[in-house]
């Protein structure tokens, strides 16, 4: 038996073979560096090498790329060798936004950062990865 005490708590999960340090939805907002620095912390506590962290908690700013919100917690990542996942629709702010459509267009074609409609196409992407041998 389970109760529910609160939102859900991140999770290591083993997505064709890469440990991946999960995020629910319900979780606290990523709005600046800070709290990506706190979720590279964990996930390199629990032995992850991705984090999948849902596009809802990402806040308008991100999908700004003029605010440098974006580069700034991409960049943490970067530093710190984990790959960042954002799991979710953003048709809406690419829709609105040539650069930002750009941005996902050429993160998407890295290995460091991907735009990605769910935890599925994660799991693709990193077996692709896995057998170009990467």
């Amino acid at each position: 038996m389970t109760t529910d005490t609160g939102p859900a708590a991140n999770s290591v999960q083993q997505l064709s073979g890469t440990q991946v340090l999960v995020c629910p939805a319900d979780g606290p907002p990523v709005r600046d560096e800070r709290a990506a620095t706190d979720l590279i912390g964990e996930g390199w506590y629990l032995g992850a090498t991705w984090v999948a962290l849902p596009a809802a908690r990402l806040g308008e700013d991100f999908f700004r790329l003029s605010t440098r919100v974006a580069g700034d917690i991409v960049q943490k990542f970067a530093t710190y060798r984990l790959g960042l996942a954002v799991i979710g629709d953003i048709s809406r702010q690419v829709e609105g936004s040539t650069p930002l459509r750009d941005f996902v267009r050429e993160s998407n074609r890295g290995g460091q950062l991907w735009f990605l409609p769910d935890l599925d196409a994660l799991r693709t992407r990193l077996a692709e990865q896995e057998r170009a041998g990467g």
